[in-house]
């Protein structure tokens, strides 16, 4: 490994699935400004809308999350092409 290009400023941080609030700590470098608590220890936060307990692969799972409404969008959008 070559010295002097990996960051040195990891720290534990916290994890958060939105799609399932799972919380999980790991180790890692990024920045954030939100934080939380876990069993009485304050980490830094950062939310994800995806991780391995809400992913279809990891589960086994399919489900379609459409917060938004895009497909109902685009198909009324598109409605008026169909023949």
């Amino acid at each position: 490994m070559k010295k002097g290009i990996h960051p040195e400023s990891y720290r534990l941080v916290a994890f958060k699935d939105m799609s399932n609030e799972d919380i999980f700590i790991a180790k890692s470098t990024i920045e954030t400004k939100e934080t939380i608590e876990v069993e009485g220890v304050e980490y830094p936060l950062v939310k994800l809308e995806i991780s391995r307990t809400s992913h279809p692969y990891y589960t086994g799972k399919s489900k379609l999350i459409d917060t938004a409404g895009r497909i109902d969008k685009f198909k009324s959008k598109y409605a008026k092409f169909q023949k």
